[in-house]
């Protein structure tokens, strides 16, 4: 049964994934998730509700796969980046983006932030394909530093690394007023994250 149900959701070619994925993040923009309708995404990517509920089950589920899939179309993730040291990767995971695309990202995520918290089914779904999957890979990248011998395995910041980048992203725009950009987040990995690790090499 499982596999007839993964053979119906695997029709969809990672091309059209992503057109699909694309133009989601574009109704996000113009008119918000609570206004965001399933209608809407069929019409404008020109598929029938029944493929898109058939591939992803519904709102929540896709819109939670359409943020992931921006994040992830910069390259490689947190756990397929292996510089030799820390600070290199968390260097290399900032410069995926431009300074463009954080931007955009930053004002997606404002405008998602109170959908999150008045929908428990988003936030569900961003629990599961998108803080779980991106806190298993850092974990992966804080483990390689501490085989490496750059972090102890008993620091309390450990668990709070995921914690310090998106504050890190998202206090810019509220305290700052100004958007996230590479120059900054960079800086704040090396005055903030590393630090609080115990890491040296900075």
């Amino acid at each position: 049964m499982t596999e007839v149900a993964t053979a119906r959701r695997s029709r969809i070619t990672p091309e059209r994934e992503a057109e699909l994925y694309e133009a989601v993040l574009d109704l996000l923009r113009e008119v918000g998730y609570d206004a965001l309708t399933m209608d809407a995404v069929a019409a404008r990517t020109r598929s029938s509700k029944a493929t898109l509920y058939r591939q992803w089950g519904g709102k929540a589920e896709l819109v939670a796969k359409a943020v992931r899939h921006t994040k992830h179309s910069g390259g490689a993730g947190p756990s397929e980046i292996d510089t030799g040291s820390l600070k290199g990767d968390l260097h290399a995971l900032t410069l995926r983006s431009d300074d463009c695309t954080m931007e955009q990202n930053a004002a997606l995520m404002r405008g998602l932030a109170m959908a999150i918290h008045g929908n428990p089914d988003l936030l569900k779904a961003f629990k599961e394909y998108l803080i779980g999957p991106e806190m298993a890979e850092f974990r992966i990248v804080v483990q390689r530093a501490i085989d490496r011998g750059e972090v102890r395995a008993d620091n309390p910041a450990i668990d709070y690394v995921m914690h310090m980048m998106i504050g890190g992203f998202a206090a810019r725009s509220m305290i700052d007023e100004q958007p996230p950009t590479q120059a900054f987040l960079l800086s704040y990995i090396d005055a903030v994250v590393l630090p609080a690790l115990g890491n040296q090499n900075v």
